[in-house]
């Protein structure tokens, strides 16, 4: 797999492709006021006992949405007590001060945005989680998990006897790429992020609310979602990048320090030159149509409104059977949703099984083509009327809110 690490207009874009084939793509966008991941010592500002939840100030003009559920308290014997058992008005109060992490995005609101928001204002949560490559630390957590998006019953099952070998340490999280990790690299990783937690904490403290750590930028999240690849190269255009991704990898991944390079391609003070020079600009065009191709020839249609996101499986009038055509889609699907970064109620319209054991046996191929999904992906099965439904929760905003960004941040 190929790395590339390219900016635009103050913001930061990563592409990941595998054979020249666009496979992932993350963008921060320079107007991005909150980010997901970040870490803010904030003041509780009111609460809304008819919500049973709190807003709370992350910064002079930014608020936060703290939901009872994520209320995470830790007391004097270092017992953790977990929102949701009590009203949040007995846990924290007006005026208290406490530390959060964003769970969603949040991109500046200028005069010309015209696209629809689905939240308002981001979400906080008090159970905070530092990122690694392999691992996610959970100080807040008393013991060691596997990751939840893991869904395979065999690789959890393989996964359960590493747990222990981070004994006496807890908050350990495995990501399902650290299945096929030497031991003495993850207990490495383990280390420095309880290192980064205890640099960390004694920032949490005073009454004025401040941002105290920036989220995993667009390089970092695609690093975590790429683990189980092969990197073969990471190209950057810029030297102060270059740097910063010396600086990560020498941390999380000195494997890879031989494998970063610097881009040479002709005019790279252009926009996007380096995924011009790789043939990319074209794949991501296609990513604000509201269509996408099989490689057989057939078609999705997708349309995204308010409510969900609708998908829609054409075929192109081959003879292959409707299992090969379904499970090739559902791969496509797959990695639209990726790409394009849909989140929420996704409903996809396959083509109809005759048969009610095709119908299940397709299901578990579903499962497998999604397993390779950064963010949490529930699948609902079958509706009454044969539609697949799907739920999936971002990180951060949709791509099309972050193009629009960037395009009403230019022309501001």
């Amino acid at each position: 797999m190929e790395i590339m690490v390219e900016e635009l207009d103050g913001g930061l874009w990563v592409a990941a492709t595998r054979d020249g084939r666009l496979e992932g793509l993350e963008v921060d966008p320079d107007a991005e006021e909150v980010r997901w991941g970040s870490v803010y010592w904030a003041k509780v500002l009111r609460i809304d006992k008819a919500m049973d939840a709190a807003f709370v100030q992350l910064t002079k003009d930014r608020e936060g949405f703290l939901q009872n559920k994520d209320v995470r308290l830790v007391g004097k014997d270092g017992v953790v007590t977990k929102g949701g058992a009590i009203s949040i008005a007995k846990l924290i109060s007006p005026g208290q001060m406490i530390a959060v992490q964003a769970k969603s995005g949040y991109l500046r609101r200028e005069e010309d945005f015209d696209f629809a928001r689905e939240d308002k204002t981001p979400k906080v949560s008090m159970d905070i989680t530092l990122q690694g490559r392999f691992l996610v630390y959970a100080p807040m957590m008393e013991d060691n998990q596997i990751s939840s998006r893991i869904r395979s019953k065999k690789l959890r099952e393989n996964m359960m006897s590493m747990l222990k070998n981070f004994e006496p340490a807890k908050g350990i999280i495995l990501r399902a790429s650290s299945e096929d990790t030497q031991m003495d690299i993850l207990l490495r990783e383990a280390r420095i992020l309880e290192n980064s937690w205890l640099r960390l904490s004694p920032h949490l403290e005073g009454s004025t609310p401040k941002l105290i750590l920036d989220g995993p930028d667009a390089f970092v999240r695609t690093m975590g979602d790429q683990a189980s690849q092969n990197i073969d190269t990471i190209e950057v255009v810029t030297m102060d990048r270059f740097k910063q991704i010396e600086e990560w990898c020498e941390i999380f991944g000195p494997d890879l320090m031989p494998r970063i390079k610097t881009a040479h391609i002709q005019h790279p003070e252009e926009d996007l030159a380096l995924f011009e020079h790789h043939g990319l600009l074209g794949d991501i065009e296609d990513l604000f149509q509201d269509y996408g191709l099989l490689r057989s020839g057939g078609s999705l249609i997708i349309q995204q409104t308010a409510a969900l996101t609708a998908i829609d499986v054409n075929r192109s009038g081959d003879d292959r059977s409707v299992m090969d055509i379904n499970t090739e889609a559902a791969l496509e699907i797959a990695r639209q949703i990726r790409l394009r970064n849909i989140g929420g109620i996704i409903m996809i319209d396959f083509l109809k099984f005759t048969k009610k054991a095709d119908q299940s046996a397709f299901l578990k191929s579903v499962e497998e083509a999604f397993d390779g999904d950064p963010c949490t992906i529930q699948i609902h099965g079958m509706t009454a009327l044969g539609l697949l439904e799907i739920t999936r929760k971002r990180r951060t905003p949709p791509l099309s809110e972050r193009m629009d960004s960037i395009d009403a941040v230019s022309m501001g």
